[in-house]
């Protein structure tokens, strides 16, 4: 014998949901998950493209240049104005959100660049430590 429920007659959730107070015009719907069809209709946009902050953004094509150069052109006070970590946080986000849309040699040549700066990071807190004692 079928359930009352999936008769969808008047005993169903969405008309619980519309005696509870929610909108009458509320329909459910299944949602598109990240490896579904639906949600790889635009996976051939790469938008990693448009990395850019409100105020400053990293001049066009420095994601394609070789490890010094990136590291050297986020650092700078043009760029990041609030220091190298700033400028580490845009190329972090540039690598995460290239996913699978970077090559094997451009991710190995952005990860050297982040551990570049990574480093003039760790040297500028050192000598600010030491500059404080």
């Amino acid at each position: 014998m079928p359930t009352r429920a999936t008769t969808g007659r008047a005993g169903t959730a969405r008309a619980r949901r519309r005696t509870i107070g929610q909108r009458a015009h509320f329909r459910a719907r299944p949602r598109a998950r990240c490896g579904t069809r639906a949600g790889k209709r635009g996976a051939g946009r790469r938008w990693v493209r448009g990395v850019t902050t409100v105020s400053t953004y990293p001049p066009r094509g420095i994601f394609n240049r070789d490890a010094a150069t990136i590291a050297r052109s986020l650092a700078s006070r043009r760029v990041s104005p609030k220091g190298v970590g700033s400028g580490l946080r845009m190329l972090l986000f540039y690598i995460n959100r290239g996913g699978r849309g970077l090559s094997a040699a451009r991710r190995a040549e952005l990860q050297k660049a982040k551990r570049l700066m990574q480093a003039m990071l760790a040297r500028r807190k050192d000598h600010g430590a030491a500059r404080a004692r």
